[in-house]
């Protein structure tokens, strides 16, 4: 974390104003009204902007060299509340007067100096390319009526229109997106904080090592299971990569993995743990909000296909452990698993609470903080987690951290949002991209596929998904693809870059951590991940592998013959077959082929699916049987 600039009194400023954003989300969705504080929307979400944004100039330096918070910090931190403050004050007046169309001299100045300040706080957070690109198309609407492509062509404004449109209307900077993370993902976020801060991702990788430890290629199974638990958590692919890599990566190598493959394998885990459900990452929480959908659908279409994904995971890590003779790790090394479960099983209840909550509660926004409530409880009742006030302070800290950074990326994607709406060229590029496609429907995915891959290069996923959802999303539901199978798409090819060099930032991290080659180690990742390739093109084409997309038993087939079909996917990726061992470059390829027949609900591409797999298991097994055979009669 990036507190080390910071001496204790900016710790203490951090620490407040995440107290005050944090309350004002608590008193906004349980409707406590506290002190009589009790803001239209959008004045809170005007004030939760106040609160971290400003922290944001504390948290993160203006360069990486800056180890003390310098004077313009200081400065773009005080007008950044004094702009916020005045503006979520004058919260009835926006509405009432119009303010985002023709504003007083004041607030429309503002407008202009917030806007300049969040491209400044999200270059700090997000980097150099992501704030360059949201600057750009923000001022696009000054020049859109004038652009030579037709395409591209739409309503222009003046410039104070259009800072004023970008800062004070519902359809940029506070629009969906933004509004979903006063609404639903704050909590969520601050969940997070406190079960990894109480000890949770210790837990989940003690419980993982104790299911998984002792069985072949042991400790790599363990960092598949231990990063899924900590990614659905966190939502940070790189985040997870460095922290959990630190502890599996060596372990592997010592368990016999190749550096470079011990790598791939935690970058590809940790990349899994933003699609997989309860928690995924922010971009999941804004598909809610695109849809109006409740997260919970979310969450269980998701569900599915991240099993998957895993599955097709580990049963190459299991293949490669096959290969090699690679043993699991011995017994001494290993913790009980009862004794792990007993030790830690409030931090599985706690996520129960959430999943009761979210899903038969119907209380999605106020779901995660019951859960951290519960939580806290119990770890300061337990001696052995129980938190100083150091600790607690720390806590706070890293929330401030996570939250100013969330919600500043969010804001600041809004100017793209804001800008193809007011101009009406999301409209416009989503109906020309059906026509240009021809009601293909393969040829809207390829083009989403390759658009979300290079734009997550340079961009965060939430970024990538919003940009995307407002542009390719409305293209594939006019063609007839299943809404969430539509969004999910968006947001799997948004990830592949994390393990897809030239980029392939997860994959380059832990690289770093194993001492292996960094662009060995992203190809590597890349076969280990290949079913996030697969998968987003099935959950289009077989929307019923999606939990709640399709009729009881369709969904049962579906997903029944999925995993069937990544079973023998991921076993020609691998080149070794469960019960029939190492497998030739035709029985590969076979394979591979017929794995991908198995999404097809048709029943001669099942059966020939099936029977590929039937031959390969009966002509390797004949195999065996004549050479142990041979063998015998020599002996």
């Amino acid at each position: 974390m990036k507190t080390e600039r910071l001496n204790f009194f900016w710790k203490v400023v951090v620490a407040v104003s995440t107290v005050i954003g944090v309350f004002l989300s608590i008193n906004m969705l349980f409707y406590i009204h506290l002190f009589g504080i009790n803001p239209i929307q959008n004045a809170y979400l005007i004030y939760l902007l106040g609160c971290f944004m400003p922290i944001s100039f504390l948290i993160f330096p203006a360069k990486k060299t800056q180890t003390s918070v310098k004077w313009y910090d200081v400065v773009f931190f005080a007008v950044s509340v004094i702009i916020t403050v005045y503006l979520g004050l004058q919260g009835k007046r926006i509405i009432e007067e119009g303010w985002d169309w023709n504003a007083p001299t004041i607030p429309t100045y503002f407008s202009i100096v917030l806007w300049a300040l969040l491209l400044e706080a999200l270059r700090r957070t997000a980097g150099l390319v992501l704030s360059l690109i949201c600057l750009v198309i923000s001022l696009y609407p000054l020049v859109a009526s004038n652009v030579p492509i037709s395409l591209l062509q739409g309503q222009s404004y003046d410039f104070l229109t259009l800072a004023r449109n970008h800062i004070l209307s519902s359809n940029s900077v506070f629009g969906i997106a933004y509004t979903t993370i006063g609404n639903l993902l704050l909590g969520f976020l601050v969940f997070g904080v406190v079960i990894t801060r109480t000890g949770g991702g210790d837990f989940f990788f003690n419980l993982a090592l104790s299911l998984f430890g002792r069985t072949r290629g042991g400790s790599a199974k363990v960092a598949v299971v231990g990063s899924a638990f900590f990614g659905m958590l966190s939502g940070s692919a790189v985040s997870n990569a460095v922290t959990i890599g630190a502890m599996t990566i060596p372990a592997m190598k010592k368990s016999g993995y190749k550096p470079y493959y011990a790598a791939a394998i935690e970058a590809t885990a940790s990349t899994g743990g933003t699609i997989t459900p309860p928690i995924m990452g922010s971009a999941a929480f804004i598909m809610a909000s695109f849809l109006a959908t409740p997260y919970y659908h979310i969450a269980l279409a998701a569900a599915v296909p991240a099993f998957l994904y895993y599955f097709g995971l580990f049963i190459q890590i299991d293949g490669y452990a096959a290969k090699n003779h690679l043993k699991g790790l011995p017994k001494s090394e290993v913790p009980s698993f009862w004794k792990t479960l007993k030790d830690g099983w409030y931090y599985i209840f706690a996520i129960l609470i959430m999943i009761a909550f979210l899903g038969f509660l119907n209380s999605e926004g106020q779901a995660p903080y019951y859960a951290s409530v519960a939580l806290l409880i119990i770890a300061m009742i337990k001696k052995e987690t129980r938190m100083s006030k150091k600790q607690l302070f720390d806590m706070l800290l890293e929330i401030g951290k996570v939250l100013a950074d969330i919600v500043v990326i969010i804001a600041g994607v809004g100017f793209i949002v804001g800008a193809l709406s007011a101009t009406g060229v999301s409209f416009s590029l989503s109906r020309e991209l059906v026509a240009a496609a021809g009601d293909s429907t393969f040829l809207i995915l390829i083009g989403g596929a390759l658009t979300s891959f290079i734009l997550g290069m340079g961009m965060t996923v939430s970024a990538v998904y919003v940009f995307l959802a407002v542009i390719m999303a409305p293209a594939l539901i006019a063609v007839g693809v299943d809404p969430i199978a539509a969004h999910l798409y968006v947001v799997y090819w948004a990830t592949v870059s994390y393990i897809t060099p030239p980029v392939a930032l997860a994959a380059f991290a832990t690289a770093s951590i194993a001492g292996a080659s960094p662009m060995k180690t992203g190809f590597q990742a890349v076969q280990l991940g290949s079913v996030k390739f697969i998968v987003p093109f099935f959950m289009i084409y077989n929307p019923a592998i999606l939990i709640g997309r399709g009729e009881p038993l369709e969904t049962v087939l579906s997903i029944v013959l999925s995993i069937i079909g990544i079973f023998m996917i991921a076993s020609s990726l691998e080149g070794y077959l469960l019960g029939a061992g190492a497998l030739k470059i035709v029985e590969r390829l076979l394979l591979f082929a017929g794995g991908l027949l198995m999404f097809f609900m048709n029943l001669y591409l099942l059966i020939i699916g099936l029977v590929v797999l039937g031959l390969i298991y009966l002509f390797k097994n004949k195999v065996s049987l004549n050479v142990n055979k041979e063998k015998g009669q020599e002996v």
